[in-house]
């Protein structure tokens, strides 16, 4: 079985092509168009702007991930598109291709969340270890459920729990700005451009290394963790960001000052990490998961990733930690096909799919469920 899977919620146009085989799947091609490029002129990603380029590319791109994957039309079963939430316009180009596809192909076509295609990253098989993901539904559901899922992305940041493979409880979120979204506005705070998640990394990174090498006193500023005592394992970043905004307005002298934009950088982060760290192990103690997993954008963060895994092995050491191959953390087609071959694989009616061109629309603000 081949699905081609489209991905357009934001301001990446892409296409993969997933192969279903003897129980397992691998990903034969995984085509991404950025357009980080044309957005970084506006310090954000504007929705019109992205669906021009969508339109622009989504053929190009859909003919690449074909020809990559050394397959044609006729061998597709199921096409698979992201129908929500992101922005509107560009859900759209998505959206339409992939029933104009369906209706002239002739072939069934599934809607996938996003957030639910950026979960499903994590059961995409490595190159290195070959796991078996279709496998592992049927025969070690077991051993990998109850699932923690912390999701972190420029529009959302979550603690889903996952009794069961696409059963969904959201057990705790942003009450304000998502943590990728509070990235980005402190990036353009210190002028450091768009997108701000590498360039902040990027940033502390340096700050560390002066810290090492006792170039940089540790504790030189110092932000909020905002809610990280709170009883519940809800989050808030609009507080930190503003915190931010503050240290920049009464330091304004500094701004030229590399160190002192790295330092912001690295306590911006670790304040950061240190909530996102602290209220997924509380509720991991609370909940009893077999499996931490780590998703969305914000998870190709390098010392998030490192310190959540040291977190959950210092005191969760029977709790698995599973994160996402790095090109599959951002947006991508791949994890939107990984997503789809389960839905695919437990659902009973397959033939509600086939004229599924005439239905689907694209919810900008589509839930989780």
């Amino acid at each position: 079985m081949h699905i081609l899977s489209i991905e357009t919620s934001c301001d990446e146009t892409a296409c993969a092509i997933l192969e279903a085989k003897n129980g397992s799947f691998s990903i034969l091609s995984n085509v991404v168009s950025s357009q980080i490029s044309l957005h970084s002129k506006w310090g954000g990603v504007v929705p019109n702007l992205a669906a021009r380029e969508h339109l622009k590319n989504i053929m190009p791109v859909i003919n690449e991930a074909l020809e990559k994957a050394q397959i044609s039309s006729r061998d597709i079963d199921l096409i698979a598109v992201t129908n929500g939430p992101g922005l509107i316009p560009a859900l759209l180009i998505g959206v339409e291709t992939a029933k104009t596809l369906s209706y002239l192909w002739k072939k069934p076509l599934i809607g996938i969340h996003h957030i639910e295609g950026h979960i499903y990253a994590n059961f995409i098989p490595l190159e290195q270890d070959k796991i078996n993901a279709t496998k592992s539904y049927k025969l070690k559901a077991k051993s990998c459920f109850p699932i923690l899922c912390l999701v972190v992305s420029g529009g959302h940041t979550q603690l889903i729990l996952m009794k069961k493979h696409l059963d969904y409880e959201i057990i705790g979120q942003t009450l304000d700005d998502a943590v990728g979204e509070a990235f980005d506005k402190v990036a353009r705070i210190l002028g450091l451009g768009y997108p701000g998640g590498p360039a902040i990394s990027a940033k502390a990174e340096i700050a560390e290394l002066r810290i090492k090498n006792k170039e940089l006193r540790k504790n030189v500023i110092q932000l909020p963790r905002p809610m990280i005592n709170s009883k519940d394992f809800n989050f808030s970043f609009s507080g930190l960001k503003t915190a931010v905004l503050y240290l920049v307005k009464k330091n304004e002298n500094l701004l030229k000052d590399k160190k002192f934009i790295s330092a912001v950088c690295r306590e911006f982060q670790q304040a950061s990490i240190d909530v996102l760290v602290s209220k997924t192990i509380r509720a991991a103690k609370f909940y009893k998961p077999k499996t931490i997993m780590l998703a969305g954008g914000v998870s190709a963060n390098s010392e998030l990733r490192k310190q959540l895994g040291l977190a959950v092995k210092n005191n969760l050491p029977n709790t698995k930690y599973q994160i996402p191959d790095i090109k599959y953390s951002l947006d991508n087609a791949a994890m939107i096909a990984s997503a789809a071959a389960f839905r695919y694989e437990l659902k009973k009616n397959k033939k509600n799919l086939d004229d599924n061109w005439k239905k689907m629309e694209a919810n900008a603000n589509l839930k989780l469920k």
